[in-house]
């Protein structure tokens, strides 16, 4: 599937692309909108020459992205918080930061935890280095905070630093772009494609950001044969789901746990924790842990919010089997 606007999919297929809409058993029968297709997806498809075809079911996922989506309506105390799916079977996965004012070491940091969750490789890609003095600083800030992840800094604009990227675009592999507003994802997209094919909007000069130029999820194929999915910027990243992801991201951090005296420790006052001896002596950054503390509470209120919405949803189904099958057999009891 390489586009989706307003329930309408466009599917490329052996005909050349077509426009589909759902079966109508993804109203009725999906779980969550997870279920649904996303730009990136394999389908089955019931092909219709003279309207719009029909997409049957989603094929098996080798990798997606997600993040937490807080838009739910609050109920009483609690905030519903879903999944939202941004895309599907990508081979690689480009975290876009922009090398101005709005160069955020701890938000990359955040994009590379949901990333690694993902199932793709993920990339940095500093972009807009023509605009720095000097790229190399802020390069080896994020070089020294992810060692293990491949970063590259470029300018779409001046080609600096592209052709480092021909590794990555190969026959046959996806790529999704992932970043906030402004980052340079449609430029680079841009330089890509040889051809504008997004269009680009200028940032705001107090903090570098940019309104929103990408609007919907789209996946464009480059002259290399490799397929490219855009994404809209996105404010905030939520993390879900992201146990993995945060183990792989912070297993320098995991991997003094053992040390521990008490192998429930805590690691707050505990006598003989590892963790706080090794901050106290200057083995370990107190701001890595502090990273590490903040990704684990976040990924632990969306999962405790995501359960009460799953058993609230298993309860809401029971009872109403139970009211269907009173009715069914002789009405209410009084």
């Amino acid at each position: 599937m390489t586009e989706l606007r307003r329930e309408r999919f466009s599917v490329m297929t052996e005909r050349g692309e077509v426009t589909a809409v759902l079966k109508g058993t993804f109203y009725h029968g999906a779980e969550t909108r997870v279920d649904f297709p996303c730009v990136g997806d394999f389908v089955l498809l019931k092909y219709n020459e003279s309207g719009n075809s029909l997409i049957v079911t989603v094929l098996p996922r080798h990798s997606k992205f997600s993040r937490a989506d807080y838009s739910g309506h609050a109920t009483g105390y609690t905030k519903t918080v879903l999944e939202q799916l941004v895309a599907t079977n990508f081979d690689y996965v480009f975290i876009l930061s922009s090398l101005n004012r709005d160069f955020n070491v701890t938000r990359i940091m955040r994009y590379l935890t949901q990333a690694r969750q993902s199932g793709g490789q993920p990339v940095v890609i500093l972009t807009k280095a023509d605009l720095v003095e000097d790229y190399t600083l802020p390069l080896s800030e994020v070089t020294q905070s992810i060692p293990d992840v491949p970063v590259h800094a470029i300018s779409s604009h001046t080609a600096l630093g592209l052709s480092e990227l021909d590794s990555y675009f190969m026959p046959g592999k996806t790529v999704v772009f992932l970043g906030m507003s402004g980052v340079g994802k449609s430029s680079l997209l841009n330089a890509l494609m040889e051809q504008n094919v997004m269009q680009v909007q200028a940032i705001r000069e107090g903090d570098s950001r940019g309104r929103h130029t990408t609007t919907h999820r789209q996946l464009f194929m480059l002259p290399s044969g490799t397929m490219v999915i855009d994404t809209p910027g996105m404010r905030e990243l939520g993390l879900f789901d992201a146990n993995e992801g945060i183990r792989a991201s912070f297993a320098d951090v995991e991997e003094w746990f053992p040390q521990c005296r008490f192998t429930d420790c805590r690691h707050q006052t505990e006598p003989g924790c590892a963790v706080l001896s090794a901050i106290a002596d200057g083995s370990f950054s107190r701001e890595r842990w502090e990273h590490y503390l903040t990704q684990q509470h976040e990924n632990k209120y969306v999962q405790d919010k995501t359960s009460y919405l799953i058993d609230k949803r298993a309860r809401d189904k029971t009872l109403a089997m139970q009211s269907k099958n009173t009715k069914k057999n002789g009405g209410w009891k009084i």
